[in-house]
């Protein structure tokens, strides 16, 4: 298929936010004696945080990037659920300690310099840098490139965003595919010329599965592991 980079989105297909967020919401919760059932607010939490940055730029400059998002969507949360209470110190343990924290699905960290002896691999994400930057370091990660939309000013789904990350690897859009877990986020990387990768993460979001697992019939490659994805290149 000619591709030349790999570019991965890296919230939910790398990085496992949903236990990060639910296990340090339920500290929260209870250092202050409140039980809510932290699965759900933790998916909640993900979904609002999504929401202020899907085609964020779109109109006018961003404002903030993914942490200001995080930090925005956590208050609301606390205050929702009774936990208003919580000192700064708390709410930076989550928003910004957890968050940068995060670890790896464990068939990531060995596949990727597997993956990076054929392909230029790029963390192409939503996310701001520094959360790509500390969760590398965290997991020893070493990516080819880090192509964050806080720089582009563009954030996916915007089909600026995708161009511009094709432009930085000096490639054209069908050089690259695009790997995550996300149609959303895949089907827009197809609409300008990517190839696109589905990896299944059935655990992304909790017990409650997530929301779109049944992968778009046009993408080039689904697969159900890291492992699996290795193979399925090599066969192109």
């Amino acid at each position: 298929m000619d591709i030349k980079a790999l570019t991965f989105d890296t919230g939910g297909t790398i990085l496992d936010w949903h236990t990060g967020f639910a296990s340090a919401l339920a500290a929260i919760g209870k250092r202050h004696g409140v039980t809510r059932d932290w699965h759900a607010l933790a998916n909640e939490m993900r979904r609002r945080a999504l929401k202020k940055m899907v085609n964020l730029g779109e109109h006018e400059p961003p404002a903030y990037n993914f942490d200001g998002a995080h930090r925005q969507v956590l208050d609301e949360i606390l205050s929702e659920n009774a936990l208003a209470a919580a000192s700064e110190a708390e709410r930076r343990a989550l928003w910004w300690d957890t968050v940068h924290n995060l670890q790896c699905w464990p068939d990531f960290p060995p596949t990727l310099p597997k993956l990076r002896a054929r392909f230029i691999c790029a963390s192409f994400t939503i996310l701001s840098f520094r959360i790509i930057i500390d969760t590398a370091r965290r997991n020893g990660l070493s990516w080819d490139a880090v192509i964050s939309c806080e720089a582009i000013g563009k954030y996916k789904v915007l089909p600026e965003a995708y161009r511009t990350a094709a432009r930085y690897l000096q490639l054209d859009p069908g050089q690259c595919c695009m790997v995550a877990c996300h149609n959303f986020d895949l089907d827009a990387a197809k609409a300008v010329g990517f190839k696109t990768a589905f990896v299944r993460r059935p655990d992304e979001w909790g017990p409650a599965g997530p929301p779109d697992p049944t992968p778009s019939a046009h993408h080039d490659i689904v697969v159900d592991t890291f492992p699996e994805l290795v193979g399925a290149l090599s066969a192109t």
